[in-house]
C-alpha cells in the first residue's frame, strides 16, 4: 500500500518554512491527540502518522533524503549510505526514546502530559484576592487600614492535619501523581485516591471533615503608602488560605481602588482641576484662594484682562510619587463666569460699560469681525 505524502499529513506546501512545519505539526496533533479522542483507534494511527512526517520533515538532512528519494530513503531498500532505516519504530525512527517524550510532555502540559511535581507543591494554600477601595485624600496621605477577609485557617482540632489517624498515600507512594503509559505516550495525572495531596487520611477529623482547614473570618491591618494609585497591588506573605495537612500558607493579594474626587482629577501624580472666576475679578485683576490636597489654599494673583481657559500650574502640589519624597504639579485652568441674574441696575452698568468700550478692549470680537467682513467682500465680489 502507497503511503501518504508527508507535506500532505501536515497539511503544509514542499516549500515551507522550518517554524511553518512546526506550527502545522502542533495543530494537527493537537487535533487528534489520544487525551482528547480516548479509545480511538483511528485518531491514534493518525496522530503516530503526524509523529512520524514531523519527525522527518524538521530534520534537514532527513527531509533532503525524502524529497529526493521518498519513503525509500528511510528503509533497507536503499542500500549503501543513502537510507536512514534500521532503527525501531515507524519508518525506521524509535519514537519511545526520552527525547520523544520530552517534546510531548512540554507540549501537551494543558492536557495531563506535564512532568511529576513535587509533592509540596500541592500541599501548599491558595493565594486569595481582596479589593479594597480608597479615597484620593487616603491616596494622598497614606494610612492603616483594617480589612476583613474570610479565609481557610488551620483546624485547631486536628492540628491542620485532617485527622488523627494521616498515611502516605499508597497508589502514589506519596507523590501525589501517577505516570500512565498510552502507546508510546507518557502521561503524569493527579492521584485518583489522594487527589493529589500524597497523603490519605484514615480517621477525619469531625470538625474540618479531614481537609485539615475551615473558613473563618479575620481581621488584619493593612499599611498602605502615600501615593498609591489604581491598580496598585500589595502582597501579605502566609495571609492566604491554609496549606494541607501542615503545608505553608498561601499569600493574600490586596488590589487597590482610588475613588474619583469632586474636584480634582488625576494623571499619575499630577492633579488638574477647573476653577470659576468672576468676571469682575478676570477683567480687574486680583487674588484667588486655589484648593491643594494638603488643605492649605494657594493664593494665586490673577492679571487684570484674563481670558477664559488660562491654565497655570503650582509646582510640587499634585500627588507624591509613589516611594519618593518628591510631588507631581498641580494644573488649574480658569473658567471666567459671566453673571445671569443681574437686577435693573446692574444691567443698566452694564450698557453703560458697553457704551464706552472701544474695539481695544474686543480684540478678539474686533478681529473675528474683521475677519467676517472679509469672507463677505471676497463672496460678493
Amino acid at each position: 500500500m502507497a503511503q501518504k505524502d508527508y507535506y500532505e499529513i501536515l497539511g503544509v506546501s514542499k516549500d515551507a518554512t522550518a517554524s511553518e512545519i512546526k506550527r502545522a505539526f502542533r495543530s494537527k496533533a493537537k487535533e487528534c491527540h489520544p487525551d482528547i479522542h480516548p479509545g480511538d483507534a483511528a485518531a491514534e494511527v493518525q496522530f503516530k502518522a503526524i509523529n512520524e512526517a514531523y519527525e522527518v520533515l524538521k530534520d534537514d538532512q532527513k527531509r533532503a533524503a525524502y524529497d529526493r528519494y521518498g519513503h525509500d530513503a528511510f528503509t533497507s531498500n536503499m542500500g549503501g549510505n543513502g537510507g536512514f532505516g534500521g532503527g525501531a519504530g515507524f519508518g525506521g525512527f524509535d519514537f519511545t526514546g526520552s527525547g520523544f517524550e520530552n517534546i510531548f510532555e512540554e507540549m501537551f502540559a494543558g492536557f495531563g502530559g506535564r512532568r511529576s511535581q513535587p509533592r509540596e507543591a500541592n500541599l501548599r494554600g491558595a493565594d486569595v484576592r481582596h479589593d479594597v477601595s480608597i479615597t484620593l485624600q487616603e491616596a494622598y496621605e497614606g494610612l492603616k487600614k483594617p480589612i476583613v477577609v474570610e479565609t481557610s485557617v488551620a483546624c485547631e482540632a486536628c492540628n491542620g492535619k485532617g485527622g488523627k489517624k494521616v498515611e502516605t498515600c499508597s497508589t502514589c507512594g506519596g507523590m501525589g501523581r501517577i505516570r500512565q503509559r498510552q502507546g508510546f505516550f507518557v502521561v503524569d495525572t493527579d492521584c485518583p485516591d489522594c487527589h493529589g495531596t500524597g497523603k490519605m487520611v484514615k480517621e477525619p477529623c469531625s470538625e474540618c471533615r479531614g481537609r485539615g482547614s475551615i473558613r473563618k473570618k479575620r481581621t488584619l491591618e493593612i499599611s498602605i503608602p502615600k501615593g498609591v494609585d489604581t491598580g496598585v497591588r500589595m502582597r501579605l506573605s502566609g495571609e492566604g488560605d491554609a496549606g494541607l495537612f501542615g503545608g505553608p500558607n498561601g499569600d493574600l493579594y490586596v488590589f487597590l481602588t482610588v475613588k474619583k474626587h469632586s474636584i480634582f482629577d488625576r494623571e499619575g501624580a499630577d492633579l488638574y482641576c477647573e476653577m470659576p472666576v468672576p468676571m469682575t475679578t478676570a477683567a480687574l485683576g486680583g487674588s484667588v484662594k486655589i484648593p491643594t490636597m494638603s488643605g492649605t489654599p494657594e493664593t494665586y494673583d490673577i492679571k487684570a484682562g484674563m481670558q477664559s481657559g488660562t491654565q497655570v500650574k503650582l509646582r510640587g502640589k499634585g500627588m507624591p510619587k509613589l516611594r519618593s519624597d518628591s510631588y507631581g504639579d498641580l494644573y488649574v485652568t480658569f473658567r471666567v463666569e459671566t453673571p445671569t441674574k443681574l437686577n435693573a441696575k446692574q444691567k443698566e452698568l452694564l450698557r453703560q460699560f458697553a457704551e464706552e468700550s472701544g474695539e481695544d478692549n474686543q480684540e478678539a470680537c474686533s478681529d473675528f469681525l474683521c475677519q467676517i467682513k472679509k469672507i463677505w467682500e471676497d463672496f460678493t465680489s
